[in-house]
């Protein structure tokens, strides 16, 4: 009897004997060098965007109560644009707050707030096109 469960032609079949396939690694990969991952090893940069338009903000220490973004008005001291803002938390805040702030949009009073900060990479394009239309003939050069 055979091992195998269908026994017709095609099936599995392997012109090689059983002894040559390859039954695993033949031992541990070389190690790679250099870094590894996308955008590892790029440089890197502090961006503070707005969450409404995305435009880009000074990074500084501290946002001032009144601050809005320069290109949608918005306020950036708002819990949206704070680093401890989550919404699975109790009143949606990482840290303990006394009470839950109404809107989160809005600007308040927060001294808890600290600016989303995040490390952006060009990806090695330093000649972004700006015009929508010459980005997509871009792609096709």
């Amino acid at each position: 009897m055979s091992d195998r469960k269908y026994s017709q032609r095609g099936y599995q079949d392997d012109d090689r004997p059983r002894e040559q396939r390859r039954q695993g690694p033949p031992g541990p990969r070389p190690e790679r060098e250099g870094p590894r991952g996308r955008g590892l090893g790029a440089p890197q940069r502090e961006v503070f965007r707005c969450r409404d338009c995305g435009a880009e903000n000074v990074v500084s220490a501290a946002v001032a109560f009144d601050s809005a973004c320069h290109q949608c008005s918005s306020a950036l001291h708002a819990c949206v644009n704070c680093i401890h803002f989550d919404t699975s938390f109790r009143n949606e805040c990482r840290k303990p707050i006394p009470a839950r702030m109404p809107s989160k949009t809005k600007a308040n009073t927060c001294e808890l707030f600290s600016p989303k900060i995040a490390l952006e990479t060009d990806g090695g394009k330093s000649d972004h096109p700006k015009d929508p239309r010459a980005a997509f003939d871009a792609l096709f050069r």
